[in-house]
C-alpha cells in the first residue's frame, strides 16, 4: 500500500509542473526527481549491500492480477546508474535551457519537464516490473516520453521528422517484444519473465531469444538495428542526448541480460551470436564515427561502438557458461556490466560538454570551431577527460572495464577448442582496433574543436560555461577518476552480482583483485607525479616573465585559420582506406582542362549510412511511391466511391460463398 501511495503521489506531482511559474519549473522538476532518486536508490543500495531481493505487489483494482515489483541485484545496479545520470543531466539542463527561455513558451517547458519526469519514472519501472503487460506498458511509456524530449525543438522540420522516425522504430522494437511475450503466453499460460524459465527448459532457446534480442537490440543500438540512434541523439537537447545515450540505450542491454538469466540450452550459439554482432557493432560504430562532422552525431556513433564493447563482454560470459569456464564467464559479464556504468559516465560527460559548446557557439559542426580551449578551458579539460576515458586509457574508468574484458578474452584462449581460441584471437584484434580507432577519432575531435585557431566567427563570443553547468560535469569527472583509481571497490560487487545471477562459482585461484590493486597504485603514482611536475613548473615560472606569441609556423608566421587541419583533411587517408565499407561521398565541381584560372570552389564530404539507406530509406520511398500511384483512386467523384464499396461487398460475398473467410 505504501508503494501505491508513493506512485500516486509521484503521478500527481508530475502534473504540478503545468501549474508552477515558468521560472521555477526546473526547480520543481528537480525536487520531484530528487525524491524519486532518493527512494529508489535506497532500495537499490539495500539490495546490493544485503543481497536480498525486494518484492511486493502494487494493488491495481482494474488489473486481473496485481503487477509485482521485484528489485534484485541486476535491477538495483541499473537503478543507481540511471538515477545518477538523470540527476546530473537535470542539474546541467538548467544552464543549457537558458538559451531557450525567451524562445519557448511556458507550455513547451511544461511539456518538456513533464516528459522528463515520466522518462525517469518509466525507465525505473521497466527495471522493476516482471509482469509482461505491465512491462510493455512502461516500455511504451519510456518511448513516448523520450520522443517528446527529442522533439523539444519541433519548430525545425528535420527534428520533427527525426522524432517521428525514432518513434516508429521504437514501435518496431515494441512489436518484437510483444510477439515474444505472446509466444511465451501461448506456450506457458503466463506472460511474465518468470515464465521464461519454463519455456527455455522445454523448448529450443534460440528462436525466442532472438525475438527478445531484436526488440531489446533496437533500443540498445546494435548494428544493424541502430538506424534511429545517429539521428535522434543530435536532434535532442544535449542534456536529453546525454541521458538517452548514457542510460536509456542500456535498458536494451538490461533486457538482454534479464532474458539470459533464464536461458538453459544453446548457450554456446547464443554467446557466439552476441559476440559476433557486438564486434561488428563496435568496429563499424567507431569507423563511422571518425567520418562525422557533427559533434553529437560523432558521439552517437560512439554509443554504438560502446554497446558493442558491452556486448563483447556479455558474449564472453555466455561462452564461458557454455564451455564450463567460470572465470571466463565472470570476467566477461563483469567487464560488460562495469562498462555499462563507465559508458554512462563518460558519454554523458561528452554530450554535456558538447552542449556547452553548442550553447556558446550555436553550432555542432566541427569544421566551424577551433581554439576553444583559450575561451572555455574547463569545458575543454572535461571533454579531454571524457575522451581519454572513452578511449580506454589509464588511469580512468574505461580502461578498467576493457582490461577485464581483455583478461576474459585471453582466458578464453585456453578453452581447449581450436574454434573458440580462434574466435578469441579475432575478438582481441577487434577490440584492439576499436580502441585504436577511438583514439584517432577523439584526437581529431578534441584537436579541431579546442586547439589551434578559430575557423569561423562563430566562436568569437564564446565564454566559459556557468558554474551551474560545470558542477554536474565535475561530479561525473570525479566518478570517472574514482573508478579508475579504486576499481576493486566497484568490481567486487559486480563479481558477486554476476555469480548469483548466472549461478557461477567464483574460482579460488582468482588473481584479478590483486592486479586491480596494482593498477590503483600505478594510477595513483602517475597522477601524483603529474601534479608534482605541474607544481614544480609553476614554482619555477613564478619569478620569470612569461610571454605569449604565435604558434611556430614552420618559418612562415603569416598564417591564417585555413592553414590548419580540418576534420575532413585529418581523416582523409583513413577515409580512402575505409571507402569500400563506409560509402563516403565527396562533393566538388571538377576542374576542366581548359579552365586555366579555376574559379572558387567548395569541397564537402559526408558519410552515408548504407544500412540506414537500404533498411529504412529505400523501403520507405518505395511505400510512398506506391501510395502515390494508388492516389489515382481518389478521383473526388461520388460514383467512384460507391463503386468501390459495391466491389468490396461483392468480394466479401464471393469469399464467404467459398468459405474462405
Amino acid at each position: 500500500m505504501n508503494a501505491l501511495i508513493f506512485l500516486i503521489g509521484i503521478i500527481v506531482s508530475s502534473f504540478g509542473v503545468f501549474i508552477v511559474p515558468k521560472n521555477i519549473k526546473h526547480s520543481y522538476t528537480l525536487l520531484v526527481s530528487i525524491i524519486i532518486t532518493l527512494i529508489t536508490s535506497w532500495f537499490g543500495l539495500l539490495v546490493l549491500i544485503n543481497g536480498d531481493v525486494i518484492a511486493f505487489k502494487i494493488p491495481v483494482y482494474f488489473w486481473t492480477s496485481n503487477p509485482e515489483v521485484v528489485i534484485d541485484k541486476l535491477s538495483a545496479f541499473f537503478i543507481l546508474v540511471i538515477n545518477f545520470t538523470v540527476l546530473s543531466g537535470l542539474l546541467y539542463s538548467k544552464g543549457y535551457l537558458q538559451q531557450f527561455m525567451l524562445k519557448k513558451s511556458k507550455q513547451s517547458f511544461s511539456l518538456h519537464f513533464f516528459a522528463f519526469i515520466w522518462f525517469h519514472i518509466s525507465m525505473l519501472l521497466v527495471l522493476m516490473l516482471r509482469d509482461g503487460v505491465a512491462f510493455l506498458m512502461t516500455w511504451e511509456l519510456m518511448s513516448l516520453s523520450s520522443f517528446i524530449l527529442v522533439i523539444f525543438n519541433a519548430e525545425t522540420k528535420s527534428i520533427l521528422k527525426t522524432g517521428i522516425s525514432y518513434l516508429v522504430q521504437m514501435h518496431v522494437g515494441f512489436v518484437f517484444l510483444l510477439i515474444a511475450f505472446i509466444i511465451l503466453n501461448n506456450t506457458t499460460g503466463e506472460m511474465s519473465f518468470s515464465a521464461l524459465n519454463n519455456y527455455f527448459g522445454t523448448h529450443s532457446n534460440i528462436g525466442l531469444f532472438l525475438m527478445f534480442f531484436t526488440g531489446f537490440g533496437i533500443k540498445a543500438g546494435f548494428i544493424p538495428l541502430h538506424t534511429w540512434l545517429p539521428m535522434a541523439h543530435p536532434a535532442a537537447p544535449s542534456h536529453v542526448s546525454g541521458i538517452m545515450s548514457g542510460v536509456m540505450i542500456k535498458i536494451g542491454i538490461y533486457g538482454i541480460l534479464r532474458v539470459l538469466t533464464y536461458v538453459h540450452t544453446n548457450t554456446l550459439w547464443i554467446g557466439i551470436f552476441i559476440l559476433i554482432i557486438s564486434l561488428v557493432s563496435g568496429l563499424l560504430g567507431v569507423m563511422m564515427a571518425i567520418m562525422q562532422h557533427d559533434l553529437k552525431k560523432l558521439l552517437a556513433y560512439h554509443s554504438i561502438e560502446n554497446i558493442g564493447i558491452i556486448g563483447i563482454g556479455i558474449g564472453l560470459g555466455m561462452i564461458g557458461i557454455a564451455t564450463n569456464q567460470p572465470l571466463l564467464a565472470l570476467l566477461g559479464f563483469t567487464g560488460g556490466i562495469l562498462h555499462i556504468l563507465n559508458h554512462s559516465l563518460f558519454k554523458s560527460l561528452l554530450f554535456f560538454t558538447s552542449g556547452s559548446v553548442y550553447k556558446m557557439c550555436h553550432t555542432n559542426h566541427i569544421e566551424d570551431l577551433g581554439g576553444l580551449m583559450k575561451k572555455m578551458p574547463q569545458t575543454a579539460m572535461l571533454f579531454l577527460l571524457g575522451s581519454l576515458a572513452i578511449c580506454g586509457l589509464p588511469p580512468l574508468n574505461g580502461f578498467i572495464s576493457e582490461y577485464i574484458i581483455y583478461l576474459g578474452l585471453f582466458k578464453g584462449l585456453n578453452s581447449g577448442s581450436m574454434n573458440i581460441s580462434l574466435m578469441m584471437i579475432a575478438a582481441i584484434v577487434g577490440l584492439a582496433l576499436i580502441g585504436g580507432l577511438a583514439i584517432f577519432c577523439f584526437t581529431k575531435a578534441f584537436g579541431v574543436i579546442f586547439l589551434g585557431e578559430a575557423r569561423t566567427d562563430k566562436t568569437k563570443d564564446a565564454t566559459e560555461a556557468s558554474f551551474g553547468m560545470l558542477f554536474p560535469l565535475y561530479m561525473i569527472a570525479l566518478a570517472i577518476i574514482t573508478i579508475g583509481l579504486l576499481p576493486v571497490v566497484f568490481v567486487k560487487p559486480i563479481f558477486s552480482m554476476t555469480s548469483s545471477l548466472y549461478n557461477i562459482n567464483i574460482p579460488t585461484e582468482i588473481t584479478i583483485f590483486s592486479n586491480l590493486q596494482s593498477i590503483s597504485v600505478i594510477g595513483g603514482v602517475f597522477i601524483i607525479t603529474t601534479l608534482v611536475i605541474l607544481l614544480v613548473r609553476q614554482r619555477l615560472q613564478q619569478n620569470k616573465v612569461v610571454t605569449i606569441g604565435d604558434t611556430w609556423g614552420c618559418g612562415y608566421t603569416a598564417i591564417t585559420s585555413k592553414h590548419q587541419y580540418t576534420a575532413t583533411s585529418y581523416a582523409d587517408n583513413y577515409g580512402q582506406l575505409a571507402q569500400p565499407i563506409l560509402n563516403i561521398a565527396k562533393h566538388m565541381p571538377e576542374i576542366a582542362e581548359e579552365e586555366i584560372f579555376p574559379v572558387e570552389r567548395k569541397f564537402a564530404s559526408h558519410h552515408e549510412d548504407t544500412i540506414y539507406i537500404k533498411l529504412i530509406q529505400r523501403p520507405v520511398y518505395w511505400i510512398m511511391n506506391s501510395l502515390r500511384r494508388l492516389a489515382v483512386l481518389q478521383s473526388g467523384q461520388i460514383q467512384h466511391y460507391i463503386l468501390y464499396a459495391f466491389l468490396f461487398i461483392i468480394l466479401i460475398f464471393i469469399l464467404t460463398f467459398f468459405k474462405l473467410i
